[in-house]
Parts: structure tokens; C-alpha cells; sequence
């Protein structure tokens, strides 16, 4: 019950568990009207958790208790009670329980239906920006036909139901007869409706032709690098973070996804992208023009790539951090890693796990270019100052996270700090994933946060602020509508109705379209700050905006151990780091090298005072010079760019794909030519 979700999930699932019960007891009883109103409050407990995707819904069918079953159930209670009201021997009955019965009997034909549609319009790859023209993918049927079709079918009872029940007030036979017909004739119907799908042109090609064509798109584009990728949807925004590198190296750049919930979450790019869930399917891939494969999570899957020795390997991660996750050993895999700067290769020698120094290139962080640099002063007549803990992690670690031992006391400071101070919280998206305490701190701090939002407006000085920026923010408001429907428009989501296949056949690269999307974006970034006051609090947990957009919106940081630390001291800026473990400053500084320019808040977060203060004043500030120290150890050096270096290092670890694998073909060409040994005897 505790995962049901909202209260009013939780209130429709225990309508859903007493209404059956009742249904039965009007049956029983027999009474009419209370039959109808507990059938009612069945359907739509049962309509209402199905379009929330309640967790209710797959536990029922988990015991047996699923959709198809209780559909019957309640049609069964409709049969006693026609025989409870005095009809068990009258034709009315038996027409209803054949009907009933065949009505039944119909929901197999109709999910072999659905299922089969379904499987074979499942192709084996899902793909954007790769001409599939050559490969049959005809148009998917109309949504109103597959989504969803269970439910669809299943509901056509109703009829079935509102005939009886007149039938059964009024003493008209005819009207249940008409309503079972119409149940029926319905069922039939779709059935109907649904069977010219399964013809032969109205399917995709069989898996392996789609194979063949993936194989000869292969190797016609001759990709060179690779970014391989395998994680939960959640996890997809550690590959977005490289999307734009991608885009931006030399060479014929592949995206190359293992999960199909992954492909929905992709940011918008140009670079060819190639999902393939199956491990057979990789394996017989012609991917022999690849020279150099980009990891950028340590998982499982990961070694079916691995095992491909014509192309070398890299572990690129996604973030540069003090966290264990940065030197893992499975790190050895691989035939280099790549880190910002000096500090992840003097990491990797602290921990000893057996990653040689010589594999380690220092590439930058490309990623980081967005990020713009302190000037020095607040960026609005308060300063900002964003709050982003990291999540509770997969162990009770109290350094993981600051949320739990902290965060309370961090936003209570500086919702109530002295001098005015606006807080922007964005949580890490995995927050509360595993714990329910770090969620229901997650909780009470959005409420916190928007408490104080909200108690603002009634300020005087706000509320003067608020009167000479009402026109402006209704602009910006205005004008995020506009760009929000023209990315909409653009990426395709105002046209439904495309299942997978269609979306990897319709999805073609278009240079004049990504380059409109990205203006779109900046300029929804810029309206965004705008549509609300530069003193009002803000909770940010969605995607929009980045979390680059909110390090350049803010004058400070509080954050944990993670690569968003490493990546803030990016833009200069004054920040602080909680030790949730309580290790003491010194300690703390030495097994964290990003903390070494941060201000060291304790659980009871007292030393805010200090971040604040320096903020607010540049000449109050003792770590400036620091900081900028930290950022070359961590980050590497400006200039050449980091992107310059990450595709010297890309095309350098390519030559050396190829002078190996010219190196094998040789020694298998002078094998060949070799005399075989003499078997004769020596004597």
C-alpha cells in the first residue's frame, strides 16, 4: 500500500479492493441500485488507476487478481444477480451467459491480435538519424487500436451491464438483448478492425532483413568512434552530457545504446544513433570501421563490447569526481581512461587498483564550455545561491549524501539568512530512489522552499519588485510558450500515434532543425529566468533547466562529494561542501581534492556565514586564488580547448587501432607464408 503513490491512488485502490465485496452483497442481497452504484465505483477505481500506472495494478496481477479477471468477476456477479432477482429460468439468463461467455471467449483472439501486431512491428534495433529506406517499415496502426486495447475490449461490457439493468427495472427483455448484442457485435468489430494489421504489408520486415540493413548502413557510413552507453532511462543523462562532444569530433562519430527506454530520453543530436537490446545481435554486427569505443558508465553489459579487439576502448565516465565510482577497478577493462586533468590520474595512483599511469589522458571536460566565469559580484542585487546534493547512493554512507544529516539545517540558513539570499534547490534526479528517508527529506525541503516563496510575495520590498516586473515576466511567460510549441513541433511530439518503428524510420538527421533547436533552447533558457522574480525561491527537479543553466544563474553553491563540485569549480565561483561524516576539515580536504578550496560545512551547516560573505564580496573572499588552482589540477589547462584535446586524444587512440590491427594482418599474412615444421624424424 505504501507504493500505491498519491493519496488519491490510495484512496481509488481501497475503493477498488471493498467495491468487489459490495458488488457481491447487492448481488447476493439482491439490490438493484446498490449493485449499479458499487459496479460504478469498481469501473472507475479501476479506470483512474490504470491512467496513473499505479503499482497497485501489476502487484493485482501478480496474485492473480488482474485486469481480464476482474472484468469476469464482475460479470459473473451480474449473472447471480439476474438469478437472485427471479430470472434463472427465463431465456433472458441463458442469453445472458452465453453472451457473457462469447464475449469471453473473444478477449484470446484479441490479444493474439494485439500481441502479435506488436511483436512483429518490435524491430530488433531502434535507431534515429539512419536511412532505413531501403528496409520495409510501413505506418503503425492507429493508437486507438493498440494502446491500451485491453482495456478497450474489455470495457465494451458495459453495454452488456446498462442492458441488463434496464432490463431488469423496467421488465423489458429487449433492452438486455440489445445490450448484449451490442457488446458483442463490438467485440466483433474490433476484432475485425484489428485483423487487416497482421497482413504481410502492413508489417515491418522480418528481423533479419532489418539486420542486413543495419549491416549495410554500416558499411556504407563507416563509423569510426563510438559512444556505448547501457543504463536504466533514469540514468540517460549521462549520456546527453556527451551528445554534444559526439557531435563535435572529427571523424563519423555512433551513438550506441543497449536499452530501448533509453532511446525516448536521448537529447536532441545529429549524430547517428543505433540501439541494439539483443547481445547476439551486437555480436554479429558489422562493426569492423570503428576504431575507438567511448564507455561512459562501468555496467555488465559493457563487456559485450569489450570482447571486439579491432577498435580500442576508453572509459570516459560521466563526471569527474573524488567518489569511489571515479577509480573503480573494473577501470582496468579497458585500454586507456581518460580524465579532466591531474587529478584524476594522481586518484587512480592513490587507490592502486591497477590502472597504469601511462593509460591515463588528461582530456578536459568538453562539457564545461557553457559554463560562464565569476565576475566577481552577484548577477542580481541578492545573491543566488543554488543547493544540489547528490543522492543517498547504493550503501548507508552518511558521506554520500548531505541530505540526510544536513539538508534541513543548509536551507533553513539560507531561507533565513541576515542579508537576503534566493535558493535554488535542484535535488539529484536519483533522489529517493532507494531511501525513503532521503525522499522524505526531498519532500520537506520543496515544501520549505516553497513556503518561503510563497511568504515572500506578502514582503513590501517583494512585492514592489514584483509590481515593476509583472509586465516583463508576463512576456517571458509568453514567450516560453511560443518556443516550448515550436520544440514540440520540432522534435515530433505533436505527432502521435508513431510507435518505434515508425520513430526510427521518420528520424533523420537535420542539421537546419538542430541548429533552430538549439537557438530555441538558449532562448528558452533566457525566458525562463525572466518569468519569475530574481528574489524568489526556486525548486528545479525536471531536466529544464540544466544544470549548467543554474550554476551560471547562481553566485554560490552547496553541494556533496560529486562531479558537480569538480564541474563547478568551472565557473570560479565561491562553493561549499558538506561533511555528512563528520571526517573534520583537514581530513576531509585530504581524501577529497575538490573540497580543498570549498567552504567545510559540518551537519549543522553554522559555517554558511562564510560562503555567504564571499558571495556577496570578492575582496571577503580568502579562496579565490585557490580556486583557480584547484580548477587547473582538476579540470586541466584552457587552452588548447577541451575539446581540442578530446579529439587529438580520440584521433590518437584511433591510430593506434589501426597500427594494431595492420600489425595482426601482417602476422597472419607471414603465418601463411611459413613452411609447416617437418614431420620427419631426426635420426
Amino acid at each position: 500500500m505504501a507504493r500505491v503513490g498519491s493519496g488519491s491512488e490510495l484512496a481509488a485502490a481501497i475503493l477498488l479492493m471493498l467495491g468487489f465485496p459490495c458488488v457481491m452483497f447487492a448481488a447476493i442481497i439482491p439490490s438493484l441500485w446498490f449493485f449499479v452504484a458499487a459496479v460504478a465505483v469498481t469501473y472507475l477505481a479501476d479506470q483512474y488507476l490504470h491512467q496513473r500506472s499505479s503499482y497497485l495494478i501489476n502487484r493485482l496481477a501478480k496474485v492473480r487478481a488482474g485486469l481480464s479477471i476482474r472484468f469476469l468477476v464482475r460479470q459473473l456477479l451480474l449473472v447471480l444477480l439476474l438469478a437472485r432477482m427471479g430470472y434463472a429460468e427465463e431465456a433472458v439468463f441463458y442469453v445472458t451467459v452465453a453472451c457473457l461467455l462469447g464475449f469471453y471467449g473473444l478477449q484470446a483472439p484479441h490479444g493474439a491480435m494485439v500481441t502479435l501486431i506488436r511483436l512483429r512491428r518490435k524491430l530488433p534495433v531502434a535507431t534515429r538519424n539512419i536511412d532505413l529506406s531501403h528496409v520495409r517499415i510501413p505506418d503503425a496502426p492507429r493508437p486507438g487500436l493498440i494502446n491500451r486495447s485491453a482495456e478497450k475490449m474489455l470495457h465494451l461490457d458495459v453495454f452488456s451491464f446498462v442492458g441488463v439493468v434496464i432490463a431488469i427495472e423496467t421488465g423489458a427483455n429487449v433492452f438486455a438483448y440489445a445490450g448484449l448484442g451490442l457488446t458483442v457485435a463490438l467485440a466483433v468489430g474490433y476484432l475485425a478492425v484489428l485483423l487487416p494489421n497482421l497482413r504481410g504489408a502492413r508489417l515491418p520486415a522480418s528481423p533479419e532483413k532489418v539486420l542486413a540493413g543495419i549491416d549495410a548502413w554500416l558499411r556504407e557510413y563507416r563509423p569510426t568512434v563510438m559512444l556505448y552507453f547501457s543504463g536504466s532511462k533514469d540514468s540517460a543523462y549521462q549520456v546527453n552530457m556527451w551528445l554534444e562532444t559526439m557531435a563535435q569530433l572529427g571523424g563519423r562519430p555512433l551513438i550506441f545504446l543497449r536499452e530501448r527506454n533509453i532511446v525516448p530520453q536521448l537529447g536532441n543530436t545529429s549524430v547517428p544513433v543505433l540501439c541494439v537490446p539483443g547481445g547476439v545481435h551486437l555480436m554479429n554486427l558489422d562493426l569492423s570501421s570503428v576504431r575507438v569505443a567511448l564507455y561512459a558508465a562501468n555496467v555488465g553489459k559493457n563487456i559485450h563490447m569489450l570482447r571486439v579487439p579491432t577498435m580500442k576502448h576508453v572509459f570516459i565516465g560521466h563526471g569527474d569526481s573524488d567518489k569511489l565510482a571515479s577509480v573503480n577497478p573494473f577501470s582496468k577493462a579497458y585500454d586507456e581512461v581518460w580524465t579532466a586533468g591531474r587529478a584524476g590520474r594522481d586518484r587512480y595512483a592513490l587507490a592502486d587498483v591497477g590502472v597504469l599511469s601511462e593509460d591515463i589522458v588528461e582530456v578536459g571536460r568538453p562539457q564545461l564550455a557553457p559554463i560562464k566565469h565569476w565576475t566577481g559580484k552577484p548577477l542580481h542585487p541578492i545573491p543566488t545561491v543554488l543547493y544540489a546534493p547528490t543522492w543517498e547512493g547504493w550503501d548507508d554512507n552518511p558521506g554520500n549524501t548531505s541530505l540526510l544529516l544536513a539538508g534541513e539545517n543548509i536551507v533553513k540558513r539560507l531561507l533565513n539568512s541576515a542579508e537576503p539570499v534566493r535558493l535554488i534547490y535542484k535535488p539529484h534526479p536519483f533522489t529517493g530512489t532507494r531511501d525513503p528517508r532521503a525522499k522524505a527529506v526531498h519532500e520537506r525541503i520543496t515544501a520549505m522552499v516553497e513556503q518561503a516563496a510563497a511568504a515572500r510575495v506578502s514582503e513590501p520590498r517583494w512585492v514592489e519588485e514584483a509590481a515593476s516586473h509583472a509586465a516583463d515576466q508576463a512576456a517571458a511567460r509568453a514567450e516560453l510558450q511560443r518556443i516550448e510549441a515550436r520544440l514540440a513541433e520540432l522534435s515530433g511530439a505533436a505527432r502521435v500515434g508513431r510507435d518505434e518503428a515508425e520513430e526510427s524510420r521518420d528520424s533523420q538527421a537535420d542539421p537546419a532543425r538542430e541548429a533552430e533547436t538549439a537557438k530555441l533552447k538558449e532562448e528558452w533558457n533566457a525566458a525562463y529566468w525572466r518569468s519569475f522574480g530574481w528574489w524568489e525561491h526556486k525548486v528545479i527537479t525536471g531536466p529544464e533547466p540544466r544544470l549548467y543553466d543554474c550554476f551560471n544563474e547562481s553566485d554560490g553553491m552547496v553541494s556533496d562529494i560529486s562531479s558537480v563540485v569538480s564541474d563547478f569549480i568551472a565557473s570560479g565561483k565561491p562553493y561549499a561542501v558538506t561533511d555528512s561524516a563528520g571526517l573534520g576539515e583537514a581530513e576531509f580536504k585530504r581524501q577529497n581534492t575538490a573540497v580543498r578550496a570549498a567552504v567545510i560545512l559540518s551537519n549543522s551547516a553554522v559555517e554558511l556565514d562564510e560562503l555567504l560573505t564571499a558571495v556577496a564580496d570578492r575582496d571577503a573572499d580568502p579562496r579565490a586564488a585557490a580556486r583557480h588552482e584547484l580548477k587547473e589540477y582538476l579540470l586541466g589547462p584552457d587552452e588548447p580547448t577541451s575539446i581540442e584535446q578530446f579529439d587529438a586524444a580520440v584521433q590518437a587512440l584511433a591510430a593506434k587501432a589501426e597500427a594494431r590491427n595492420a600489425g595482426v594482418l601482417q602476422r597472419l599474412a607471414d603465418a601463411e607464408q611459413s613452411p609447416g615444421l617437418d614431420d620427419t624424424p631426426v635420426g
